[in-house]
């Protein structure tokens, strides 16, 4: 089942485009390292930036690598403001939720967000991947929704991984 919010948010997405998966990338962690080094001796050291997604998983998926700064809602336009004097203006923003930047480390696209750790999408997401950590099955069945993923549409692929972890998050 798919909220609301959810379709509100799907409905912005391509349906015209073809989704690309690419296998699990071995230097994932490596090029993580490096953005998160480069991001703190410029933000500081104190800022936690947080490895999430496919590539922390392991697993096949679109090829980028997702970045996360959690902060407290009263530090999320000051962060935003010190995001954007290094990667430009953010490529969505949702204010006091979410704002997304876009780079890249060794010819791979790194999406860096600056996210609420109060909000829900923070939240479900932590609960999700650490879901998919005590569960190789889950993780397995992950990892063939975002396969068979490919060629489909922007939306439609979405539209499916939302279903999957609405599911899952119904079930903890």
């Amino acid at each position: 089942m798919i909220t609301s919010e959810q379709e509100k948010w799907l409905s912005k997405l391509d349906d015209t485009d073809s989704v690309k998966i690419y296998p699990a990338d071995p230097k994932a962690s490596e090029k993580f390292k490096k953005i998160k080094e480069y991001m703190q001796s410029v933000l500081g050291v104190d800022i936690d930036i947080v490895h999430r997604g496919a590539t922390s998983l392991g697993i096949s998926g679109q090829g980028e690598l997702d970045v996360y700064i959690p902060v407290h809602e009263e530090e999320f336009d000051f962060l935003v403001r010190s995001v954007q004097k290094i990667f430009g203006e953010p490529g969505s923003l949702y204010p006091h939720e979410r704002a997304r930047f876009v780079t890249s480390v060794d010819d791979t696209k790194v999406e860096v967000f600056v996210i609420n750790q109060k909000g829900k999408s923070w939240i479900d997401g932590c609960k999700f991947e650490e879901y998919l950590k005590k569960d190789s099955r889950v993780l397995e069945d992950y990892r063939k929704l975002k396969e068979k993923g490919a060629g489909l549409s922007t939306r439609k692929y979405y539209k499916r991984k939302i279903e999957f972890i609405n599911d899952i998050l119904g079930r903890i």
